[in-house]
């Protein structure tokens, strides 16, 4: 059984450090230090994790070889360039694009790419996107969050759905960490590594982006590009569960072309990223079905063996695990040519 993973991250260390201050990379989670993550998922991550995410040769392919997965697709992990200036962002997005080009023209049969986008200006990103897809062959693009506060429904942003849709590619929206006055409403009073995995891996991150999902579909985004494809991680950050609530709420308010559910479930597939848990699988497999599911680890943040034991267990038929570990993957990111024979 061939397995795809979609959500799979390197960095680059430009970005690690134009992002210095950022919330992420300063929390006692994932901090460059030896202790960082200690007594939670998180363990063992800081300089170890560091390495996993700069490293696209050997050792990444070697926890691929050992869990059994055939490809990643790269993609640059949270902080992005969304926290940065323009012109920086577009620089360093370039920079980054270029590094995972190479590693991927190394080894095509294993790796492919999710472009990085600089969306504080939506041009050059549309720009980037093209150059990516049409010259270095990336199959999509990836984005984390809001960028420095506003959110992709914004019209400011279209002309990166716009190069998406006419380019035929999805863009994956990664969790960003809450807007710094939500993380000081809500995310703190108590100690500083609760404070930080609330407001980002344990919960906050993941109801944001369920609620930009709302904000894009809420936002016209679908009604203006109806044939544009997203990706979201994790389990569908919630939306699984609450969708049909969103959508008995909102239907008769939203002054949309469509349902609410419709673009859902016509407009967004969902990977497996980062949780392994049945109940939430239920919940996708609920609301989806099986053709809109992808199979992801989120690595290195995650483990490639949990993730792949995680697949082999699914309760689902032949088919269906066929469709998740690859199939699907294969249709939407039209990799069947990379993937033939593995």
């Amino acid at each position: 059984m061939k397995i795809i993973a979609l959500e799979e991250h390197y960095s680059t260390q430009a970005l690690r450090d134009a992002n210095a201050d950022h919330f992420l990379l300063r929390n006692p989670l994932v901090r460059d230090s030896d202790d960082a993550g200690a007594g939670t998922g998180f363990a063992g991550a800081g300089r170890e994790l560091v390495g996993r995410l700069h490293d696209l040769g050997e050792q990444r392919l070697a926890s691929m070889d050992a869990a059994g997965i055939d490809v990643q697709v790269l993609s640059q992990s949270t902080p992005g360039p969304e926290t940065l200036e323009a012109s920086l962002a577009v620089r360093l997005a370039a920079e980054a694009n270029d590094l995972a080009a190479e590693a991927i023209a190394v080894r095509p049969d294993r790796f492919a790419g999710f472009a990085t986008l600089p969306t504080p200006d939506p041009r050059a990103a549309a720009k980037e996107l093209e150059r990516t897809v049409n010259g270095l062959g990336f199959v999509g693009a990836l984005t984390s969050g809001h960028v420095r506060g506003r959110y992709l429904e914004d019209e400011f942003f279209w002309p990166i759905f716009e190069a998406a849709e006419a380019l035929d590619v999805p863009v994956y929206l990664h969790p960003g960490v809450p807007p710094q006055a939500v993380i000081d409403a809500i995310y703190t009073g108590f100690s500083p590594m609760v404070n930080a995995a609330l407001a980002a891996g344990a919960w906050g991150w993941h109801i944001d982006t369920g609620f930009h999902v709302l904000r894009l579909i809420l936002g016209g985004v679908f009604d203006r590009f109806p044939r544009l494809q997203l990706i979201i991680g994790h389990m569908g950050e919630v939306l699984p569960s609450m969708i049909w609530r969103a959508d008995w709420m909102l239907n008769g308010i939203s002054g949309l072309d469509r349902p609410v559910r419709d673009y859902f479930t016509e407009n967004i597939h969902i990977t497996t990223s980062g949780v392994f848990d049945h109940a939430a699988f239920a919940a996708a497999v609920h609301a989806l079905g099986t053709d809109r599911i992808l199979f992801s680890v989120d690595y290195p943040y995650s483990s490639n063996d949990e993730a792949r034991a995680f697949l082999d267990g699914l309760p689902v038929s032949a088919p269906d695990r066929e469709k998740i570990s690859h199939a699907n993957a294969e249709r939407l990111l039209k990799l069947s040519d990379r993937t033939q024979g593995r």
